[in-house]
């Protein structure tokens, strides 16, 4: 077992973040119906590997069609527990690692705030380009003018919800095409001005990064933090 997989598996990450982050899973959803809809994806098997909770996967099975399977894939026994009241008939969880499985190619695969907590992020991407023909990433960019000023913020990060690896948008989108990935459509989330409750400071942000954002979303995203790229791959 490495490092990172005992943060999941012996129930560290869940005594840090007790809801694993179910809050956030409807406006996650959202985003990923965002890019397959604007892409026009009507995939017949859709799955996610690192699902947490379920939530999200959850949201997806009931907005799309029921004709699409929905496949959850997660190793942690306690984010395991949380997925398994939410199967459904077009909807179930696995604990299981998607990567040593030999099952054939899903329609999608989405990888939703994952590949930062892994240790070997490329060999995981490398091994993962092969488990579907369209891929959809999530990917914090938590490299800005701020964090690096201020440290503490990808310190806090790394310490609570175990983010190892950190990225802008040139390397996030560098890494994906340097592990053979075909980069299709991407675009900024906002997590820092569209979800409630993110702490006092973040709140206070809210103005300017408002007011940056509208103006130019990859200068807001450099300079003050607190977005995501969302991309699709093939």
């Amino acid at each position: 077992m490495t490092t990172t997989e005992s943060i999941y598996e012996g129930g560290k990450y869940l005594q840090n973040n007790p809801t694993w982050h179910e809050e956030d899973s409807a406006w996650k959803a959202q985003q990923i119906l965002r890019v397959l809809r604007s892409n026009g994806l009507n995939p017949a098997t859709l799955c996610e590997i690192g699902c947490g909770a379920g939530a999200v996967l959850h949201q997806l099975s009931i907005a799309l069609d029921n004709g699409v399977k929905c496949t959850g894939y997660e190793i942690s026994p306690q984010a395991f527990d949380l997925c398994k009241s939410r199967s459904r008939s077009n909807l179930i969880y696995l604990r299981e690692d998607l990567l040593r499985t030999s099952l054939p190619p899903f329609d999608v695969v989405m990888a939703i705030d994952v590949f930062e907590h892994v240790e070997d992020y490329l060999g995981f991407l490398r091994q993962l380009r092969l488990k579907g023909r369209y891929k959809i990433f999530h990917i914090p960019l938590d490299i800005s003018v701020q964090s690096v000023l201020r440290s503490e913020p990808i310190v806090r990060l790394r310490m609570n919800v175990g983010h190892l690896h950190y990225f802008t948008q040139e390397t996030a989108l560098a890494t994906l095409r340097d592990t053979g990935y075909r980069v299709i459509d991407y675009f900024h989330t906002a997590s820092a001005l569209d979800l409630p409750n993110r702490g006092l400071k973040a709140n206070l942000m809210k103005v300017p990064r408002k007011l940056l954002f509208a103006l130019h979303r990859d200068f807001a995203a450099r300079l003050l933090g607190g977005f995501s790229l969302m991309v699709l791959c093939e």
